[in-house]
């Protein structure tokens, strides 16, 4: 295969995967997404910062070679840094220390049985085990580890390029995209922030409290101030670090919009019907609206906008006295993610249509406020809503909106 390698720095090169066709990964959906993996030139040492997904590599193969021939070195890689051990960061290492036996491998304490359960071919394998404080010398370029256990996996650590200030900061910053370009200036804003959001909430959410205690960290360790460039494992390169930081510490720490998300199924239309009244209400008082229909949505997306919202309403029929089976789906992943997490209390919704006894609202209440959730209300109506049922669903979302304003 030919595929070319991009020099990101002074002996720095891009050598990642484009996997355009990904559409699931991780139970969310995507449109493609980079494997990304660098190539650091030192004088005396080379290193190749993570590797990639089984059965992509012929790409990482290809521009690995044109990276050495645009070096004009010898094909040897003598170091591999491990930053996680997923199959995306490291399906393709056996492959490389077959082809060089010498290979020195860094990973972290946590990474190591990891690593040779994932690759029995391993199990044998001495890795060499780094924390946070430890530095490697290639030659004129220092790599510095950082531990950064559940950003995402307990196993994950960052790599930073002290002399330029590149950090190869693992899934953290990252974005699933498979776009031609590799920078953030070349992508249009718009997709690459929401791409970020989109990432965060489905990743990285239930470990706000532990991202900022990192930042702090890095803080305090003077990294942060040294960061000129971040590498990430997916998505785009960003040359101004300081806007994906910033940001990240905005969702981490609850700042939300004035934004309402619906999240709602239906059976026979009642509940769909009621939750777009209720969507009126919410825009007649200027907040941003954004809706989601769980017959046909998936659950990754509804999560993201979620992150900055101040409010959801949540609608379900009742079935057999529980919610609609989607909205059990979108309940057990609202808890998985832990929004509390981030300090901010969401106010709450819960609505719907029943036919006899009902129950959907009740259990509905129980699991989001188990999940740290403030209900502010729950509005049930029997079977079709009338026109006094769709003036109390305007007024509700109406006052939601009044009240989510003032906060």
């Amino acid at each position: 295969m030919k595929a070319d390698s991009l020099k990101i720095s002074e002996g720095v090169y891009w050598v990642g995967v484009l996997d355009w066709d990904l559409r699931d990964y991780h139970g969310y959906t995507l449109d493609g997404t980079t494997y990304n993996c660098y190539l650091v030139f030192g004088d005396e040492k080379t290193a190749l910062i993570d590797n990639v997904f089984p059965g992509t590599s012929a790409q990482l193969w290809a521009r690995v070679e044109d990276a050495f021939k645009k070096e004009g070195k010898e094909f040897k890689i003598d170091v591999i840094i491990q930053n996680h051990i997923e199959e995306d960061h490291s399906g393709s290492l056996v492959e490389f220390v077959k082809k060089f036996p010498h290979v020195e491998v860094y990973c972290s304490k946590m990474a190591v049985s990891g690593l040779k359960n994932h690759l029995p071919y391993l199990k044998d394998f001495d890795f060499n085990v780094v924390g946070t404080g430890d530095t490697l010398d290639l030659g004129g370029k220092t790599l510095a580890f950082v531990n950064a256990p559940m950003l995402h996996w307990p196993d994950s650590m960052f790599t930073m390029y002290m002399e330029d200030g590149i950090l190869f900061s693992n899934d953290a910053f990252g974005q699933h995209l498979c776009l031609s370009q590799r920078y953030d200036y070349e992508t249009n804003e718009t997709v690459l922030m929401e791409a970020s959001q989109k990432f965060y909430a489905n990743l990285i959410t239930p470990s706000s409290g532990i991202f900022m205690n990192k930042v702090k960290e890095l803080t305090d360790l003077g990294i942060v101030e040294k960061i000129k460039m971040i590498a990430p494992s997916h998505g785009q390169i960003w040359t101004k670090p300081e806007k994906i930081i910033n940001q990240y510490v905005e969702w981490a720490t609850g700042k939300c919009k004035d934004k309402i998300t619906f999240i709602y199924d239906t059976m026979h239309h009642s509940t769909q019907k009621m939750a777009h009244v209720m969507a009126e209400g919410a825009m007649s008082e200027g907040v941003e609206v954004k809706s989601y229909f769980m017959h046909e949505d998936d659950r990754s997306d509804p999560v993201t906008d979620v992150l900055d919202s101040k409010a959801i309403f949540i609608g379900s029929p009742t079935i057999m006295n529980n919610p609609y089976p989607s909205l059990g789906d979108i309940m057990y992943y609202l808890t998985s993610l832990n929004f509390k997490a981030t300090t901010f209390n969401k106010k709450t919704v819960i609505f719907g249509s029943k036919g006899w006894g009902g129950g959907s609202n009740k259990r509905l209440t129980t699991d989001l406020e188990a999940a740290g959730y403030e209900i502010a209300e729950t509005f049930e109506t029997t079977y079709v809503p009338d026109s006094e049922v769709y003036d109390k669903c305007y007024e509700l979302g109406k006052n939601i909106a009044k009240e989510i304003k003032q906060l």
